[in-house]
């Protein structure tokens, strides 16, 4: 079986080249093809020799994987259904606005984490996505070459697939791939401490943080992750990394109605959250009838953020996408859904 050059760093794309009896410099040629020229076979690598071509071809393939289905909301955001090494589709969610083109990407199929507002969490986990897998879903979307922003924040927990999704954020932002500013990237998590530790030392890209309480036991009947990695402990560890300049942290708070919109929240998210350059998003609750929970109203919203904005926290309601075709934000689970 053929393996796939896609993820490869341009260090492991020299030893290929010179695995395969060509030049050493020929690695750097493979980066241009497959990270700037994005194309979809080694046949199209026209600067190497067709010899070279042909021993590349016995072992290797590009990687790249069309979407197999795609719905279309009538909010505009699209959302594809790509296939992956592990054998289980994925879902990446293109969000276009005036100024912008986000994607949304995943990084594994399912999740581990079992958040109880979050539909992904209800297909169990089915595996780890390479990071082949992770770039595929920015490439092979035919919006690829309009793309101003990604977004870490589709199925899974990026911090649990950590090696894979290091080494895709390397290639998206080093000057051999795609040489993108990191301030273009948004990873989120739900803080898996060991993880999010070496992204903090290894990415500058930016931090989002699934919070949704500040009161750990609270948190931890939405959220089990809490019992193992507590929300203090998070903090105090993203509070050693410097986030006063380009780079930011943000944390998510999804509202559900009676359970975290009340004042005594609205006061302790401002103490947990006091001295940090920060901001807050408030996101609505996607109710996707697999839990008991439900969306506070725009007023209760519109309450947390002007307490937290006039308290010295900048706190934006975000503008919800895709309900429609379930793509809206936790609702992610590798259906087909509606035709485009």
């Amino acid at each position: 079986m053929q393996e796939p050059l896609l993820g490869k760093n341009l260090e492991e794309l020299r030893s290929i080249a010179i695995e395969v009896g060509l030049p050493a410099f020929t690695g750097k040629q493979l980066a241009d093809w497959l990270y700037k020229k994005r194309i979809c076979s080694i046949e199209e690598m026209t600067n190497i020799s067709r010899k070279g071509r042909e021993q590349l071809s016995e072992r290797y393939c590009v990687g790249r994987m069309s979407p197999t289905h795609k719905a279309v909301s009538t909010d505009g955001t699209i959302k594809y259904l790509l296939p992956t090494s592990c054998n289980y589709s994925v879902e990446a969610v293109y969000i276009p606005t005036d100024d912008r083109a986000t994607l949304c990407i995943s990084t594994q199929a399912g999740c581990k984490m079992h958040c109880r507002f979050c539909m992904t969490g209800t297909l169990g986990f089915h595996g780890q996505l390479s990071a082949c897998d992770i770039l595929n879903q920015i490439f092979s979307i035919p919006e690829s070459d309009t793309l101003t922003n990604i977004v870490v924040m589709g199925m899974g927990e990026p911090m649990d697939n950590i090696d894979a999704v290091l080494r895709a954020l390397e290639i998206m932002t080093a000057d051999y791939g795609c040489a993108w500013s990191p301030r273009r990237i948004t990873v989120s998590t739900v803080g898996l401490l060991p993880g999010l530790e070496r992204f903090l030392k290894e990415s500058e890209c930016h931090l989002a943080v699934s919070l949704h309480n500040p009161f750990s036991r609270e948190r931890q009947e939405i959220m089990p992750v809490e019992k193992a990695y507590p929300l203090q402990a998070v903090i105090n560890l993203i509070k050693q990394f410097d986030f006063d300049h380009q780079r930011r942290v943000s944390f998510e708070y999804i509202v559900f109605a009676g359970v975290n919109d009340t004042m005594r929240h609205a006061v302790e998210m401002q103490k947990l959250l006091r001295g940090m350059n920060c901001r807050i998003n408030l996101i609505r609750f996607h109710d996707g009838n697999q839990c008991d929970l439900k969306g506070a109203s725009m007023e209760r919203m519109e309450f947390l953020r002007d307490y937290w904005t006039n308290n010295g926290i900048t706190s934006t309601i975000r503008q919800s996408r895709g309900e429609d075709i379930l793509a809206a934000c936790g609702m992610l689970i590798a259906q087909e859904g509606k035709e485009a």
